[in-house]
């Protein structure tokens, strides 16, 4: 059984929408969407190399939807620990598309998980 495998029969983990899934990395729909297209790379073994293969897939992915002209963007992340947002505990990468319109000023992209910090080139 894999780590994954176990998280959700535990409750660790809470994912039911399956995308897709390899040997290393299961894609979650997210079940609470910033935008059309949000997902989640979840490893399947709590280690750094099955972690490291969530950021490729989701960059992967993510450069396939602009090529494809599905979105113009993307943002890819993760919230380790509580203090930085963390709810499921189980490691989850982000990779959520972006789209020209979707923000008034996307400056700042990830920055804005603190707001205030989020677009550094305004005057305060």
């Amino acid at each position: 059984m894999t780590d994954i495998e176990q998280a959700l029969n535990e409750g660790r983990a809470v994912w039911t929408d399956l995308a897709h899934k390899t040997d290393s990395v299961w894609v979650f729909y997210d079940k609470y969407p910033v935008t059309e297209g949000h997902l989640l790379f979840v490893p399947t073994h709590e280690n750094y190399t099955c972690v490291m293969k969530c950021y490729e897939a989701a960059y992967s992915m993510g450069m396939e939807g602009v090529i494809a002209e599905q979105w113009d963007g993307f943002n890819v992340g993760q919230n380790f620990g509580e203090s930085a947002g963390q709810t499921v505990m189980y490691p989850h990468v982000h990779m959520i598309p972006r789209r020209k319109g979707d923000m008034a000023d996307p400056r700042g992209g990830v920055r804005h998980v603190i707001p205030e910090k989020g677009n550094y080139r305004v005057s305060k």
